[in-house]
């Protein structure tokens, strides 16, 4: 069962996903932390996750280098852009009382696949020994779930139980999720978003922040606003693949979650799958990398 009817107005957390398309009309009022701040219980330091982790085994999918276009948006604005609000998000989740609880069994569950998967993410991007990792569920029937810049995770209770997923299925769409933000997709597709209006004053933003600033202050709308490319989409495929054999989870479970996502194409309040179609070129990519994975999952296994 999903619980209680969506309250009135509750459209704005059934449709925002950092991976959806979303309209800026929809964007609250900002709402100062006090809102949710005694739940922040889940905050997870990357550094001090990685801090035990063994040396890592070199990367076993191949997705090439980050995009260099990315550099052009400050890391450090995009990250303190999501946290905002991701805070704002969860602060009116809080209030119309759509954020699951600490306790919740569906919480915890999430809560522990983030902490097997958080001490490998550094492999794929240094910065993210200091993001401040959490992780939230809102109660809404919407088959969807984000990872904002700077590790800000967020499923809904739609994506878990409408596709009955194992903790094997969990942890492929959280790594996935964690692969945008870890290949700083969004930071690229801002960046990309901004190229024309950036024109010729590029190489005077090399000298200082120029119009960066100004880019860097829109951020928080912009967030709401950007798909990612299905090139972007295949590589969080397979880093999510590698993040969740390298913590312990079944590479095969990557096959099945999309196998399940294709049965639910036609239903309802498929959020996800509007910027994440499933189809066969998926599944086959998916199921091409499983054996070159398999090995650090069963070595995860062992461990």
């Amino acid at each position: 069962m999903l619980g209680p009817a969506q309250p009135p107005g509750f459209d704005y957390y059934s449709r925002m996903c950092f991976i959806c398309d979303f309209k800026n009309s929809h964007a609250p009022t900002e709402r100062p932390d006090h809102l949710w701040s005694a739940r922040r219980a889940f905050l997870l330091a990357g550094g001090a996750a990685a801090a035990g982790a063994a040396l890592p085994a070199a990367a076993q999918v191949d997705v090439g280098q980050a995009s260099a276009l990315r550099n052009l948006v400050p890391a450090e604005e995009l990250e303190s852009a999501a946290g905002k609000q991701y805070s704002q998000m969860m602060g009116e989740a809080s209030a119309k009382k759509v954020l699951m609880p600490d306790g919740h069994p569906q919480v915890q569950r999430l809560r522990t696949i983030a902490r097997r998967l958080i001490p490998h993410s550094p492999q794929w991007n240094k910065r993210a020994t200091a993001w401040r990792w959490e992780v939230n569920l809102i109660q809404s029937a919407q088959v969807n779930a984000f990872c904002m810049p700077g590790g800000k995770i967020a499923f809904y209770t739609g994506i878990l139980e409408k596709l009955k997923l194992t903790d094997d299925e969990t942890a492929m769409i959280m790594g996935h999720e964690m692969a945008h933000a870890l290949r700083e997709h969004a930071r690229a597709r801002v960046a990309k978003s901004n190229a024309t209006g950036i024109g010729l004053s590029i190489a005077a933003q090399l000298f200082g922040l120029g119009q960066l600033g100004d880019i860097a202050a829109n951020l928080g709308t912009q967030l709401l606003t950007l798909r990612f490319s299905r090139e972007d989409e295949t590589e969080a495929d397979l880093v999510g693949l590698e993040l969740a054999a390298r913590s312990g989870y079944q590479p095969r479970a990557s096959v099945s979650l999309w196998q399940k996502m294709a049965a639910n194409s036609g239903g309802s309040n498929a959020s996800f799958l509007s910027t994440h179609p499933s189809g066969p070129d998926r599944i086959r990519e998916l199921e091409a990398n499983v054996p070159r994975v398999q090995g650090l999952y069963e070595q995860a296994r062992k461990g």
